[in-house]
């Protein structure tokens, strides 16, 4: 059974009245225990869904998380004219399929009321200039955590051949007669977007193209896999040196997105904190080293197995110092988690963001529920306390919202975390998974 786009499965309006209304509140000191399913990655299948994009025949997505960011990257799909059809299931099941059919693209617009929410939304530029020859990409928005700017894609782009224009808010991309011919880039800085971007418009391309110092996170890979198995050639696969020899045409496929290593790395830090004992089924341990490292050092038991991540606190945490970086560095998506769990170890921590400039904002919210945290530039000073206690705090960012439940989970009293849309980006059913492993904590609504 399949249920068309048209269907009410947690579309915008209703994603719009949860985020102006329901809130977390968490009544911390239970110890968490049982296992918690990793849903498919979010920042994986934001990147896997614009490659329908790339062939007129379907392609089929199975364990697509159910965020806010996956509807409204549907939503924009179907701008474009693509027939996108969710396989039913149960609304307890975590996960779904979704199969997207672009066998006539009605529109090559991707207008600034769908766009502006949603960063990733950029990505549709690459494809759809590869396919169409030509894209209009409304500039994206996002979480505000800093300047992200999108000239690296541009570039890399028109190392491809483009011929770019920016007016009036949008970015207009135009391919030469007979489409992109191919070419050469070397990103100055590692960019996973615009890395992604760049492949999935040289894959049409009439020549060879070449990628030096291309970003190797599990989720480009994740994007070469599928892109390899609509028929690319891609070569170096997982490495910073892509050689992508264009292709006619791509056809279709059924593809499995990865498991969220994020989610994953979140929860192990709730688990920790709480002094937990907690399955990861489905994590990836090999993806996600870096984190591994950070909590051994904090003095967390990780065991990696077959089926998931086992994660262990039955001693004391420990501080450590950790700085962020491109993978296989610890990623900058796992440094507010982080930064909570270190609130609670023994001693002084030092944190370095070297990704985002402006990644600190859920600092004062862990102040107020007791941390000793300061901070100066990118570099965060956190001593170790004792005792942290519940307050209403307000998310500002994904990430930052997520610091703030792993704090509560571990607070005396209440507490109680505002503006939770964040979270519905970025985490599957993040209470009811919390629930089953012992967290009190419930979604209500924000009078």
């Amino acid at each position: 059974m399949t249920v068309p786009v048209t269907a009410p499965v947690a579309s915008a309006g209703e994603w719009a009245k949860r985020l102006g209304m329901d809130k977390l509140v968490i009544r911390g000191g239970n110890r968490l225990s049982g296992t918690i399913p990793i849903s498919g990655a979010k920042n994986s299948a934001l990147t896997l869904i614009p490659c329908a994009l790339l062939t007129d025949e379907p392609l089929t997505l199975r364990n697509l998380p159910r965020l806010a960011d996956i509807d409204g990257f549907q939503h924009l799909m179907n701008q474009f004219g693509v027939m996108t059809a969710v396989q039913g299931k149960r609304p307890e099941d975590f996960g779904r399929v979704m199969t997207m059919e672009a066998t006539r693209i009605t529109s090559s617009v991707a207008p600034y009321d769908l766009v502006r929410k949603m960063r990733a939304s950029i990505l549709v530029l690459g494809p759809m200039l590869a396919r169409m020859g030509e894209a209009t990409v409304s500039l994206p928005g996002g979480c505000a955590i800093g300047n992200r700017p999108i000239d690296l894609h541009l570039k890399a782009l028109e190392a491809l051949g483009a011929e770019i224009e920016m007016a009036q808010g949008y970015v207009k991309a135009v391919a030469p007669d007979g489409g992109l011919p191919g070419g050469k880039f070397d990103f100055p800085v590692v960019s996973v977007g615009a890395t992604e971007n760049a492949v999935m418009a040289a894959v049409l391309a009439k020549g060879t193209s070449h990628l030096f110092n291309a970003a190797r996170e599990p989720e480009i890979v994740d994007l070469c896999k599928l892109l390899a198995a609509m028929g690319a050639e891609i070569e170096g696969i997982g490495s910073s040196d892509l050689v992508i020899h264009g292709v006619k045409r791509l056809h279709g496929a059924t593809y499995r997105v990865m498991g969220d290593r994020i989610e994953a790395g979140s929860y192990a830090c709730a688990a920790a904190i709480t002094g937990g004992d907690v399955m990861l089924e489905g994590a990836n341990a090999e993806e996600m080293q870096a984190t591994i490292h950070a909590l051994r050092n904090i003095g967390v038991t990780v065991e990696e197995t077959k089926s998931g991540v086992h994660i262990i606190a039955d001693g004391p945490l420990k501080a450590t110092n950790l700085t962020t970086a491109p993978y296989p560095g610890l990623a900058t998506d796992m440094q507010a988690q982080l930064m909570s769990l270190l609130c609670k170890a023994e001693g002084t921590s030092v944190l370095k963001e070297t990704i985002f400039e402006n990644r600190f904002m859920h600092v004062p919210e862990l102040n107020r529920m007791g941390a000793d945290i300061e901070t100066e530039g990118r570099t965060a000073i956190v001593k170790g306390v004792e005792t942290l206690t519940g307050a209403e705090v307000m998310a500002t960012d994904l990430r930052a919202s997520m610091s703030l439940i792993i704090a509560g989970l571990a607070a005396e009293g209440e507490t109680q975390v505002r503006r939770i849309y964040h979270l519905d980006r970025g985490y599957e059913r993040l209470e009811e998974k919390l629930q089953l492993v012992g967290a009190d904590i419930e979604r209500v609504g924000d009078d």
